[in-house]
């Protein structure tokens, strides 16, 4: 490595350098060198038209090559966000970035995402798998180059809650299919009993909008608008139900994707031709490989410090229990995360699809690794689940789950940091806000604490854990909106005291200028965000109306209503636990 002033230069084996007399570098490369393919000594060769074929040598490890492409994938799905956020129209997506992008390999196992929202991630690699079954399985049409999948459906098709849309791209190199990119994006209006489609009382699936088990949004090359708007009304069939609100903001978005995933295709078909496909092949392999390498590293170290085995349990506002046992080998690394204990599936609607599930656990593993890894496929490979049938995380085809994926996950990830001992609560909620009537339909996360650990403090007023969503600026809230914003301020004193404080949650108010539906679902309203190691627990949140005659209601943690011109709705977002017993 030769450092100068100006630059760096690395001087691969089997070149000389001489620094000249003008003081340049005459870099000489051996002949040796020059008939082995440029990038790396893998065996790959160029042909006359430039095209990269497999040689018979294997594609060795190599660890500079690792990061490089670590990066290259990870930089590949944060372009994907870039023409996804220009193109895309509706608030939840252009301004609060509610989407999350991801490469996948051809059996549809995750290699590399954007850092998005990781709620989505583990779940997106279950909708790909679930779409390659689909197509390819017997009597079915196949997926051909000029095709886009999508599909929606969280207990038969892999998806976290029907407001979550992912549309599947396959990348064809010649002739044959060599990966999938995806995207999904949360759209603020697919139909359901309620504006927004995020229903607080909602008890089964079809209250909840459109369901998309698997349908080809693009065939042929051409945009299918007519087959996928008949989908996004087909709700308004059903007795008190109705289509989606937000026609147009669906299709424009839907659109926005494809063009996404368009555009992680041309990455990765540079990247291939730049390399060679088995060289790229090889890297996610690699990445994947490496990921599985760090989290079986740090489960073999807990389980030397704390024993082989770990316990958590923590309970729903409304009682319902969400227990996890892990036992851990300790020369392997391999784990069982055991959730039986878990209380029965509800009528309600934090009913959480298994998939929903890993997603907090590989956000939880990655999050507990001390290296800097991509978050993929490889994080859960030394995982084995045990989630029982018709439990909260595991329901039946037809539950409700609309607030499984912003409010269970959130505890999941709760109990998965409690068994290692990692941190105090963060809030464990999303703050889902919904309002709108027959014309359109909002929908907007709010952020709260974080809890505190053995070395920070807990960040104030932040989207936590398995969200990563931004908050809608107040000017375009209120030029696309007819709401006026009265207060958007921290909660004071809401966040556990400790050595280590936990965050504030937030304070937000809105006041509608015609009469609306708002609803919010929302937890820890009941039970408060735990501290740890002596820390002390944060302060619940409440939900509160302020009526024009000045009278405050607590109208808890789920709730649709009407809200005329001139009462407020007031969110008091709870706080993050503290960590460690106070100096006396």
């Amino acid at each position: 490595i030769i450092v100068q002033s100006i630059s760096t230069i690395v001087l691969e084996t089997e070149c000389n350098a001489v620094v000249t007399s003008d003081g340049d570098l005459d870099i000489t490369v051996s002949q040796a060198k020059k008939k082995v393919d440029g990038n790396d000594e893998t065996g790959s060769i160029h042909s006359a038209d430039g095209d990269v074929e497999m040689a018979e040598a294997a594609v060795k490890e190599d660890p500079v090559q690792l990061s490089i492409f670590s990066h290259r994938f990870m930089g590949i799905a944060e372009q994907m966000g870039r023409p996804l956020v220009r193109t895309a129209i509706s608030v939840n997506i252009k301004e609060r970035l509610d989407f999350s992008c991801a490469l996948f390999t051809l059996d549809g196992g995750l290699v590399a995402n954007a850092p998005h929202i990781p709620v989505h991630l583990g779940a997106m690699q279950s909708a790909v798998r679930f779409q390659v079954e689909y197509w390819n399985s017997e009597g079915r049409e196949g997926i051909k180059e000029g095709e886009v999948l999508v599909s929606n459906h969280p207990q038969l098709a892999g998806g976290s809650h029907l407001p979550d849309i992912t549309v599947i791209t396959p990348v064809f190199h010649k002739g044959e299919i060599i990966f999938f990119v995806a995207s999904r994006g949360h759209h603020s209006d697919i139909g359901g009993i309620s504006p927004g489609s995020m229903p607080p009382h909602s008890s089964k699936l079809e209250d909840e909008g459109a369901m998309i088990v698997a349908f080809k949004l693009v065939k042929d090359g051409q945009f299918q608008e007519q087959g996928i708007t008949d989908i996004l009304n087909a709700p308004g069939k059903l007795e008190g139900n109705s289509g989606t609100r937000n026609l147009r903001d669906n299709l424009s978005d839907l659109r926005a994707q494809v063009a996404a995933n368009n555009s992680g295709i041309r990455l990765l078909q540079q990247l291939v031709n730049e390399y060679g496909l088995h060289v790229v092949q090889a890297y996610m392999t690699f990445i994947q490989h490496n990921a599985e390498l760090s989290v079986r590293d740090m489960l073999k170290s807990f389980a030397s410090e704390h024993g082989s085995r770990a316990h958590a349990i923590d309970h729903m506002d409304d009682g319902t229990a969400i227990e996890l046992t892990i036992d851990i080998d300790k020369d392997t690394g391999s784990a069982t995360f055991d959730f039986t204990g878990t209380g029965p599936q509800v009528l309600g609607n934090h009913n959480a699809p298994p998939a929903v599930t890993y997603s907090a656990v590989i956000y939880s593993l990655r999050s507990l690794v001390g290296v800097d890894i991509p978050l993929n496929q490889g994080c859960l490979a030394p995982v084995k689940f045990v989630i029982p049938p018709n439990s909260l995380l595991n329901p039946s085809d037809d539950a409700g789950v609309v607030g499984g994926n912003v409010l269970t996950s959130q505890r999941v990830v709760d109990v998965v940091l409690r068994a290692f001992k990692a941190c105090a609560a963060s809030q464990g909620c999303m703050n889902n806000l919904t309002f709108g009537d027959d014309r359109f339909g909002y929908y907007e996360t709010i952020a709260g604490g974080a809890g505190a650990g053995p070395t920070w403090e807990g960040r104030s007023g932040v989207h936590t854990h398995c969200t990563n969503t931004r908050i809608t600026d107040p000017e375009i809230l209120e030029r696309r909106y007819p709401v006026v914003l009265r207060q958007f301020a921290l909660r004071k004193g809401s966040g556990g005291t400790g050595k280590r404080k936990g965050g504030d949650g937030v304070i937000r108010e809105i006041e509608p200028l015609r009469p609306l539906v708002m609803s919010i679902l929302s937890e820890r309203r009941t039970l408060h965000p735990y501290g740890m190691a002596g820390g002390h627990e944060a302060e619940c949140g409440r939900n509160l109306l302020i009526r024009t005659d000045g009278v405050t209601v607590n109208i808890g943690g789920r709730c649709s209503t009407s809200i005329d011109v001139g009462e407020r709705l007031r969110l008091e977002t709870p706080g993050g636990g503290g960590y460690g017993k106070e100096k006396e």
